[in-house]
């Protein structure tokens, strides 16, 4: 439960940020995943979508093919 709280509020403060106008190569709706267990480490990435995630493996459920190590620009 403390997992799905937490991809959710990530989800949440994600979806407020500004989106790249070339999403649609950028996630593949066939690789998001509904149910997944991460580790909960920090390590934040940069995906394709100009959304940082906590760490590659919940950009990967989030379906993002491709991110850099690090946390998004403004």
């Amino acid at each position: 439960m403390k997992k799905l709280t937490l991809f959710i509020v990530v989800l949440f403060f994600t979806s407020c940020s500004k989106q790249n106008e070339n999403t649609t190569d950028c996630i593949d709706e066939n690789s998001i995943a509904t149910d997944f267990t991460c580790i909960e480490i920090y390590q934040p990435v940069c995906g394709c979508n100009t959304v940082t995630y906590s760490n590659n493996c919940y950009a990967e459920a989030a379906g993002v093919s491709s991110y850099d190590e690090g946390v998004c620009g403004n």
